[in-house]
């Protein structure tokens, strides 16, 4: 059945695959020692620009989880917008580390500055604070739940609030080559080691079989990250599994080539559904399309497409996730055309 439900529905790429079974028989030592691990750091570091500090993880809820572990005390929590992804969907991954997550009100799944200059300053000027869980980091994921960018303005007064208040700026990039190469973005990779103090490269959304690479910017890893890592069970004894893929990734642009093609798709889906009479729930200018469907079409649509419900928008109509991917070809925006 044709499907657009997420953008990790498909295996890998080629490439990748090949580059798996063409090192397969070579004899590497493991936990990241081997040479292609090493080869992908340098490619990583060559791309954002910088002396930056790289580690490889499996997924994205895991990343998250041990990224804020790691950074915060144990009285903090991390500040997130109530849309945000370790506030709605990771099944309590942040909590259960013992950390809360300190969900304020977004616009278009995004954290404004402000909102989080009044909150920071709300709860110091309250006198019983230490009673409190301090605020001691801000996450935010680019792209958004919703597709949604920020531009390179927004994301310089969020910076510039953490570093009034002495906290970090922790990035999600689970998706974000989707959003460095969106037509509508001002946010390069560069801008992104400037701004924020920890970020990760996405590669289970953006195709590789698994695997997130996290970023720290500052010369801020926190002290024996790899001991971390594997305390919570994510270090990988073939560390080569990651090291390849995303060496593989970061070889002649193919990360950015294939992150542009989910883009061309997701445009053409949009014009389509829009060509029909269908409404789109918000403008995203990325892979993640949200469409606005009647309730009486849902389930004649999900026997033929798969899709992600996403919410009811009133009692005659839905919203629905459609996500395009490096993986999404002409072909299937042509099938999808039939069918609605």
């Amino acid at each position: 059945m044709l499907s657009f439900e997420c953008d990790y529905i498909k295996g890998a790429h080629p490439k990748i695959l090949e580059a798996l079974l063409k090192t397969n028989m070579e004899t590497m030592s493991g936990y990241g020692n081997d040479p292609y691990t090493k080869s992908a750091k340098e490619k990583i570091r060559a791309a954002c620009g910088g002396d930056v500090d790289v580690h490889f993880l499996v997924g994205g809820t895991q990343t998250n989880k041990i990224v804020i572990d790691s950074l915060l005390a144990s009285y903090e929590g991390v500040i997130a917008a109530t849309t945000g992804h370790i506030n709605v969907h990771e099944s309590g991954a942040i909590e259960a580390s013992g950390h809360k997550v300190l969900a304020l009100q977004g616009v278009g799944g995004k954290l404004e500055a402000s909102t989080v200059r009044k909150y920071i300053e709300s709860f110091y000027a309250d006198g019983t604070y230490e009673h409190m869980v301090f605020p001691g980091m801000v996450y935010i994921s680019h792209p958004t739940e919703y597709g949604t960018l920020y531009t390179r303005s927004e994301l310089s007064e969020l910076s510039s609030v953490c570093r009034d208040f002495g906290i970090p700026l922790f990035l999600d990039g689970a998706r974000l080559g989707y959003g460095l190469m969106s037509y509508e973005t001002d946010v390069t990779l560069a801008d992104i080691v400037e701004l924020c103090d920890v970020f990760y490269i996405g590669g289970t959304k953006v195709g590789a079989l698994c695997g997130e690479a996290v970023v720290f910017t500052k010369k801020n890893t926190p002290k024996h990250f790899f001991t971390i890592i594997k305390q919570n069970g994510a270090l990988m004894a073939k560390g080569r599994v990651l090291g390849v893929q995303f060496d593989t990734l970061f070889t002649d642009g193919l990360y950015f080539d294939i992150s542009r093609n989910a883009i061309n798709m997701a445009k053409k889906l949009k014009e389509l559904f829009v060509s029909h009479g269908y409404e789109m729930f918000v403008e995203s200018p990325t892979n993640q399309q949200f469409v606005i469907v009647e309730n009486k079409k849902l389930e004649e649509l999900s026997k033929k497409v798969g899709f992600d419900f996403w919410e009811k928008l009133d009692g005659e109509r839905s919203v629905v996730r459609f996500a395009t991917s490096w993986a999404t070809t002409d072909e299937d925006i042509d099938a999808l055309e039939k069918i609605i």
